[in-house]
């Protein structure tokens, strides 16, 4: 009976939608992010004697049916079949179970393991209803996609070279957000690598730029069918760092026969209890404990996560005073249980954290507003995106009086009754702090704020940043209302120079050295990239650049073996080669690390494959951040 039972609500959930293969081929998961107290893997279970399958009523149209993908589960020899029409539409999962076995004993490792095997749903799906793995991606060319040759006929092999070279911070908003759309374009399999695998290395990078929600919409474009070891673990990482522990559930069994490692075996008893099965999450649970499998801090996450399924009845405290170390999966069940890593530990891990919680809708305001400025500073979050969570935050009581001042601020940056006004108020929002990320989150903030603002002699002393505050957001068109009024030479004017979407009067020498003159940046950074932008995107004469080459001392000439891939990218138009290239070019800690040369090279090669907007909002930004 409680088979019958059991049964019956698995095919009312519509659990078994997914198929959860066995790979053929795959690449080593990526590196573990879990601390040494996790132990090592379990072993596999294994499964019990396989009874004979039941009786299967005799269909009246049996039709042969398409071949489906290999099922995670247990083979089952003889499964019963389901009539399939000949157009091929029926979606129904052909739902196949073991004959009852003993529940006697769940503590029972044997027994234990059986049950698990036993209950896991069989389907065919329709080949009418399989998703290609031709081309994989979320953007295609209308949604703001690369389109599907982006990486032209490159091999998959040099293509996830190029993304895990990606080691490092990216220092450009700009670089990051292209990236983010060139990782999500749904773009053509390259050969030499399974498709899965390329998602995955994809998903991976978009998880360590901050883009936690992109990288698992990006994983689940993949039939279950067609997993491999390597998207089954970047699929976890994915769902931990949004905060869904349940939507790792249809891939457990999958992912524990690709690869047992023990964040799959505690998952377990995660996802039995959030379908409501507690006294098997309960033996699965103590059957891990046993093994020692999870302790500590891990355990209790998973414990207390186990508590929140239905009926679960386990009360858990969390304790984190004692806790050294962060990884996904304290971040994960953590923030999806209510009890938030403290400060103390976000401060020990990368900056791509802080941008999964500014986006975590479970979080407090006061804790997704804590890790604001460093997302919209990494391209995660937008303009429009910063001041909706700052508009909350004028009216919520439980706000702090310094995040209260900082949107009542904003509010009258957009609203205040003169210009004077306005730009007052965004200027205490540019001076709060002097960290290089707060200060330029701070002017993307205020960028539709600044476009309201006149562009007239009466501003003038405000228009270096209110220019800059615009091209934050790619208002060009805002910004280029200054072009009458700023002086030749200014900062505001060397802005315009490169982001403004038609070329401005011919650039001579002259003003070159003007612009100079006002810079005060560190080994002349600004001025050296001024030239390397103008020279890129082809606004300034060759003599002009060589002469001002000379006098800054730099060789846009010079040659590299990135300098050569990228020239020879943009000359074949692969766009998307183009942008991973560009990325890796623009890594480091800081802005005084990135080279004009690079910028140089990134800002032609982009203009050559149709990026030119992108071009020209990276060499403001260069500009502004210098």
């Amino acid at each position: 009976m409680k088979m019958r039972i059991r049964h019956a609500m698995f095919a009312a959930a519509g659990i078994g939608a997914l198929a959860l293969a066995l790979p053929v081929m795959g690449q080593d998961s990526p590196e573990s992010l879990l601390p040494p107290g996790f132990g090592d893997p379990a072993p596999a279970p294994t499964p019990g004697p396989t009874p004979p399958p039941a009786a299967a009523p005799a269909p009246t149209r049996v039709p042969t049916p398409a071949p489906g993908p290999v099922p995670a589960a247990p083979p089952i020899s003889d499964s019963p079949t389901t009539s399939v029409p000949a157009d091929g539409t029926d979606l129904v999962p052909n739902i196949a179970l073991r004959a009852p076995i003993d529940l006697g004993n769940l503590d029972d490792e044997t027994g234990l393991s059986a049950l698990d095997d036993a209950l896991q749903p069989q389907y065919y799906l329709p080949a009418s209803a399989r998703r290609s793995m031709a081309q994989i991606g979320v953007l295609t060319l209308e949604s703001g996609g690369l389109g599907e040759d982006a990486f032209g006929a490159e091999g998959g092999q040099y293509l996830t070279n190029l993304i895990r070279n990606l080691d490092g911070t990216i220092v450009s908003r700009w670089a990051s957000i292209l990236l983010r759309r060139t990782l999500l374009s749904k773009v053509n399999s390259p050969d030499n690598i399974a498709p899965a695998d390329w998602v995955a290395e994809r998903a991976w990078r978009l998880l360590l730029i901050g883009e936690a929600d992109a990288a698992r919409s990006l994983t689940l474009k993949v039939d279950g069918g067609n997993y491999t070891p390597r998207l089954y673990e970047v699929l976890m990482q994915a769902h931990l760092a949004t905060g869904d522990p349940a939507g790792v559930c249809p891939f457990v069994y999958g992912g524990l026969r690709a690869n047992p490692a023990p964040t799959w075996t505690m998952f377990r008893p995660i996802c039995a209890s959030l379908s409501g099965e507690q006294s098997l999450a309960t033996a699965l649970l103590r059957d891990a404990r046993r093994k020692k499998v999870a302790t500590g801090i891990d355990y209790l996450l998973a414990e207390k996560t186990i508590g929140a399924g239905f009926d679960g009845r386990r009360a858990v405290t969390i304790k984190w005073d004692e806790v050294e170390y962060f990884n996904n999966w304290r971040y994960g069940l953590g923030i999806a249980t209510g009890v938030e890593p403290p400060d103390s530990l976000y401060r020990k891990a990368g900056r791509h954290v802080q941008a999964w919680r500014a986006r975590a809708p479970m979080l407090s305001l006061e804790s997704r507003m804590k890790a604001a400025d460093i997302a919209a500073a990494l391209g995660v979050l937008s303009n429009k995106a910063m001041v909706d969570l700052y508009s909350v935050a004028y009216d919520d009581i439980d706000v702090g009086p310094s995040r209260k001042s900082q949107a009542s601020a904003l509010r009258k940056a957009y609203v205040g009754s003169t210009a004077g006004e306005r730009i007052g108020a965004m200027r205490s929002l540019w001076n709060r702090s002097e960290g290089p990320l707060t200060s330029y989150s701070a002017k993307i903030l205020t960028a539709r704020a600044a476009a309201k603002i006149p562009a007239s002699e009466d501003n003038l002393d405000s228009s270096d940043e209110l220019i800059g505050s615009m091209l934050t957001a790619g208002l060009d068109r805002s910004a280029i209302r200054w072009s009458e009024t700023v002086p030749i030479g200014s900062l505001g004017w060397g802005l315009l120079a490169v982001a403004a979407p038609s070329d401005m009067a011919n650039i001579t020498v002259e003003d070159l050295d003007d612009f100079n003159s006002e810079d005060y940046s560190a080994n002349q950074l600004k001025s050296k990239f001024l030239l390397a932008a103008l020279a890129g995107l082809g606004r300034v004469d060759g003599s002009a650049t060589a002469e001002f080459s000379d006098d800054l001392d730099i060789d846009l000439s010079r040659t590299s073996k990135w300098t050569k891939a990228i020239q020879s990218a943009a000359q074949r138009g692969q766009k998307g080669t183009v942008a991973l290239l560009t990325a890796i070019g623009m890594q480091g800690q800081n802005w005084q690390a990135m080279s004009p040369l690079h910028l140089f090279h990134i800002t032609r090669a982009l203009k050559q494959v149709g990026l030119e907007a992108e071009a020209r909002m990276i060499a403001a930004e260069a500009l502004t951040r210098a």
